[in-house]
């Protein structure tokens, strides 16, 4: 028998087995229940409630929350669909359900993650035709097997998912590069708006539960799927809670009108004419630092921008032609800050401590503040306040030295 086909038969009674497998198992199916009601009270919350209920302080990206709540719908659905299965018999009727059952996945839940992934990067809107195009063979598979009733497309879609979600990843990785670039260039506050480590997280999370949905040949398997959802479920829901809306236009200066050419994508290709170089660095000096705006959390480039009457485009040319990034400078400006105030503090013999030091620096999140020195200066905040402490007694002692050898020869020579 040709390789092929003896896959299709073992796929055809490895999914009966396994079906007569968990509808017999009480705690699979209350923990199926538990994911399609997870689900959808979690797309209702996004799609019904305006702000969020936990970060309230956050003004939450309304296309990602949109997106996502479209998502979790897709999830209760489909269980939804599934539900059929515990108490059915007939090995036809079964496999019909999960054939159909695919052919929803391919058309629903996986271009809905994608789409959740493209909506977390909120640089600029990507275009969502390329999704429809990656899935075509999929739905175009799934509904060949659905019409001639079995599995003979499974094996080449197991194939070309796994190499699709590898082209996906590698994508994402160029794309997180590029969004990294824009958040620094147009924000000083980061928190909980870098999404490399989390993408990771939700990258890894999404490729199993495609490779479980599509591969379903055990209970462990089945179970697996049920905790990825209720995982996923989860960490979206905390994206979306703490991701700001970073969405910035790009007029916003009324008093500097901006280039003819104003894409993001053209961005890089714009030269800052040198008189307007010149007159930045001292309007700089004057609207942000003699004023300590640097202080002011979440202060984006369009705001201190509009402060010293430029635009955004101007002003980030200005930071790229320094060599550095608008992040890199309002921190710096803030770093110093902070070294001062524990200078005075220490001169002064007051209490005082690291934290609210940080938190009078424009940092609202120590961990953020702790990172970011060590990172500008080479060395933890602890050892640099060591080291400060340490040469602040010294020359106090050598000081003293001083005032006491004076004060000997003033005697002698009296």
């Amino acid at each position: 028998m040709p390789i092929i086909p003896r896959i299709v038969v073992l796929l055809h009674s490895k999914t009966y087995l396994m079906y007569n497998q968990i509808r017999e198992d009480v705690l699979f199916i209350i923990l199926f229940a538990v994911v399609t009601a997870m689900a959808m009270m979690s797309s209702c919350y996004l799609l019904f409630r305006q702000g969020n209920a936990f970060a309230t302080e956050v003004t939450p990206p309304v296309r990602l929350r949109r997106w996502t709540a479209a998502f979790f719908a897709s999830i209760a659905l489909n269980h939804v669909w599934y539900m059929p299965i515990f108490f059915l018999s007939s090995s036809n009727d079964i496999m019909m359900i999960d054939l159909i059952g695919g052919l929803l996945d391919s058309m629903t839940v996986f271009p809905l993650a994608i789409v959740v992934l493209f909506a977390i990067l909120q640089d600029r809107r990507r275009p969502l035709w390329p999704v429809a195009v990656m899935m075509a063979p999929l739905v175009v598979g799934n509904a060949l097997d659905v019409a001639t009733l079995n599995y003979a497309c499974l094996p080449l879609l197991y194939i070309y998912f796994l190499l699709t979600c590898i082209g996906l990843i590698i994508y994402f990785v160029y794309a997180l590069r590029q969004y990294s670039r824009w958040l620094r260039n147009n924000y000083a506050d980061l928190e909980h708006k870098e999404v490399w480590q989390s993408f990771v997280v939700l990258a890894v999370i999404l490729l199993t539960f495609g490779i479980y949905a599509f591969t379903h040949v055990g209970p462990v398997c089945q179970y697996a799927m049920q905790i990825t959802c209720i995982t996923l479920i989860s960490y979206l829901l905390w994206r979306v809670e703490t991701l700001s809306d970073l969405s910035i236009p790009l007029q916003q200066s009324p008093s500097a009108a901006e280039p003819a050419t104003t894409d993001e994508k053209n961005m890089d290709d714009y030269e800052l004419p040198q008189t307007i170089h010149d007159k930045i660095e001292p309007l700089l000096q004057q609207f942000c630092i003699d004023t300590r705006l640097y202080l002011q959390h979440d202060l984006t480039i369009t705001q201190l921008a509009k402060t010293i009457g430029t635009n955004r485009l101007y002003l980030s040319k200005y930071f790229s032609r320094q060599g550095i990034t608008y992040n890199t400078y309002i921190n710096s400006l803030r770093i110093q800050h902070f070294m001062g105030l524990y200078r005075k503090a220490v001169d002064s013999k007051r209490p005082f401590t690291a934290r609210k030091l940080a938190f009078d620096s424009g940092y609202r999140n120590y961990t953020t503040f702790s990172g970011v020195f060590k990172q500008l200066k080479g060395q933890t905040v602890t050892a640099w306040m060591r080291e400060t402490a340490n040469f602040a007694k010294s020359d106090f002692q050598n000081q003293q030295k001083i005032v006491s050898e004076s004060a000997k020869t003033d005697f002698v020579d009296t």
